[in-house]
Parts: C-alpha cells; sequence; structure tokens
C-alpha cells in the first residue's frame, strides 16, 4: 500500500510540475521572452516534487493527524518552495549553457546530462529542505537524496535515448517531456519513500496507564516507571529517567540487532512496576523492530487490543498498540505503549 501511495505522489508531484511549467511557458508566453526553456521547467520540477514528497511522507506518517503534523512541517514546506526555485533556476541555467553550441557536446549527451542535472536539482532541494528544517534524524538524507535522484535522471536518459525514436512514431509523440517527468517523479518519491522507511526515529510513547492518579501517588514516590538504560532517552529530553503519559522513548538506531526488556525487575531497560519481570524484548533491527513475549506472560500482553497467544516475535509497525497489564487480578492496571516508526510524528 505505502509503495503505491509513494508512487501515486510522484506521479501526480511530476505532472503538476510540468503544467505549471506549461502555463508559464505557453499560457503566458514566456518562452518568447526567455526562449530557454529548461530555465522554467527546472524550478517547477524541483519545487513541485520536494513538495510533493514532503506532503506524502507526512500523510504516509499520519494518516489520521494531518491537521498536527501540517503545523509541525511548515518550515519544510516553505523550505521546499524557496530552495526548489533557488536551486531549480541554477540547474535549469547551467543546463542551458551547456546545450548551446559553445561546448559542442553531442545531442545525445546533452539530453542525457539535462536529465542527470534535473534529477540531481531535485534531490538537493528534497535533502536540504530536511537538513535546514533540522531534523536531526534526517540529516545524513541529503547525500543519498541526490544519488538517488541523479540515478532516477541518467534511468529516464537512457530510457528515452534507446526508445526516442519508437516514441516518435507513436501516438505519445510530442509528450515525451511530460512522460519523461511523470518517471522521473515516480522512481524518486519510491526510492526515496521506500529507502528511508521505516525513518530514522523509532519511538515507544507512553500511553494511559502511566498517567499519576490519587491512588497510586504514593507509591509513585518511591516506586515508579523509568528507563533504566543508559542507551535510551527521551525524546528532546535527555535528563529525564521517569516515564509519564505524552512522553517518548527513542529506540536507538542500530547497525546490527540489540535487545531492550521490558518489565519489573530492576535490571530491565524500561522498568514498570507490578507488571511481570522481563515480561517482553524489544529487539531492534536495522530496519525493523520486533516484540519478543515472555512465555510465562503472554496473558499479561496484548497488541492492538488482542491477547498474545504464543510467545513467537512481532513485527511491531507504526501506530502498534502494545499493552501490558500487571499481575494482580484485582484492580488489574493497563500500561500501553505506541510504537511509533516515522520521524514527522507530532507525538513521537
Amino acid at each position: 500500500m505505502i509503495f503505491y501511495l509513494y508512487l501515486i505522489g510522484g506521479l501526480i508531484s511530476a505532472v503538476w510540475g510540468w503544467s505549471i511549467g506549461q502555463f508559464f511557458l505557453s499560457d503566458l508566453n514566456l518562452i518568447s521572452i526567455l526562449p530557454y526553456p529548461e530555465i522554467i521547467l527546472f524550478p517547477c520540477l524541483a519545487i513541485s516534487l520536494a513538495v510533493g514528497m514532503v506532503l506524502n511522507e507526512i500523510f504516509v506518517t499520519n494518516p489520521t493527524r494531518l491537521k498536527l503534523a501540517l503545523k509541525k512541517t511548515i518550515k519544510p514546506l516553505v523550505l521546499s518552495l524557496g530552495l526548489g526555485a533557488v536551486l531549480g533556476l541554477l540547474g535549469g541555467t547551467l543546463a542551458f549553457i551547456i546545450s548551446t553550441s559553445i561546448f559542442e557536446i553531442p545531442a545525445n549527451l546533452t539530453r542525457i546530462f539535462t536529465w542527470l542535472l534535473l534529477g540531481a536539482t531535485v534531490g538537493l532541494t528534497e535533502g536540504l529542505t530536511w537538513k535546514f528544517a533540522r531534523y536531526d534524524q534526517l540529516q545524513q538524507r541529503l547525500r543519498q537524496s541526490v544519488i538517488i535522484s541523479t540515478l532516477a535522471g541518467l534511468l529516464v536518459a537512457i530510457t528515452f535515448e534507446l526508445f526516442s525514436q519508437q516514441m516518435a512514431k507513436s501516438p505519445l509523440s510530442g509528450l515525451e517531456d511530460l512522460i519523461g517527468f511523470a518517471m522521473l517523479g515516480s522512481i524518486i518519491a519510491v526510492s526515496l519513500g521506500l529507502s528511508f522507511s521505516p525513518s530514522y526515529l523509532s519511538a515507544l510513547r507512553a500511553g494511559s496507564g502511566f498517567e499519576y492518579t490519587t491512588q497510586d501517588y504514593q507509591d509513585m514516590q518511591t516506586d515508579y516507571p523509568r528507563i533504566n538504560s543508559p542507551i535510551l532517552r527521551f525524546v528532546n529530553q535527555n535528563r529525564k529517567k521517569k516515564i509519564e503519559e505524552g512522553l517518548s522513548i527513542a529506540l536507538p538506531k542500530v547497525h546490527r540487532s540489540r535487545s531492550i526488556k521490558i518489565g519489573s525487575a530492576r535490571d530491565d531497560d524500561i522498568y514498570i512496576p507490578k507488571i511481570p519481570p522481563s515480561i517482553a524484548t524489544i529487539e531492534l533491527h536495522p530496519r525493523s523492530t520486533f516484540l519478543i513475549p515472555s512465555e510465562e506472560y503472554i496473558n499479561n500482553i496484548y497488541i492492538n487490543g488482542a491477547r498474545v497467544t504464543s510467545d513467537q516475535r512481532i513485527l511491531l509497525k507504526h501506530n502498534y498498540l502494545v499493552s501490558f497489564t500487571t499481575l494482580n487480578k484485582n484492580g488489574q492496571k493497563v500500561y500501553r505503549f505506541i510504537f511509533y516508526s516515522r520521524f514527522l510524528d507530532p507525538e513521537a
């Protein structure tokens, strides 16, 4: 499903950028004033694809909380507009200079380089947008964005050089640029979306059960839920240890598997009083996260409201609800976490 969302988002953004470019070139007749379409088309496509990918990431991350997420992403949207305009103008100007007869470059090489430059411009715009928006967990995305987008441009260029004669004789003649932009947008959106999904920040957000009530206030002065490991921290609160409702525990990014224990044992990494000791283990991998229930206490674990029935590991996905119950049958308390695996979630 996510693949198709990225694919459709890239297609729509590319067609939108091409349409805006045609509006400037044809409807406003700017082609008569500035007979170099690259200088117009490059900014239009860079802006549309960067904005489209930002909005697509927001939707995929928060399909049910768009209004709240949009408040958090005003800055990257504004940055994508500004960076797309500036970098698009620079890229379009460079493409025009190279396409002039000064360098005497063969036409086919000029077309290939133009597509490469267009892909690099889009990737640079998208990567710099997240970098300047100061999403620290996406700082490394800049390099990959440029590389992936440039390779996408190269793929489109090679495809067109191989099939240009066939397309010229087909009913699609005259729509080569539109098809090329659509291919470029789709390849970039899908490649970036899937290569950075899940994104760099995974977290467990404390939900109901971690709020303070009058009944258990006295107990919480000495025995309270807390993070018990130096590798764990709260998002934006590095020194705090006590787990409270609404706070999110950032899970460390790993290059090989690593385990985090949850339970009431004193050495458990996430300590929650009165639930079973070492009730479950979170197994972290570079691109996935699993919950491994303790066989002895599977009746005290729920995933999305359903009781766990075996000790087989469970793949955690974005917005999964993980619940643990205390051992006492009378007045049993439930502690809930929401698992997040996407950086833009406003509550993670």
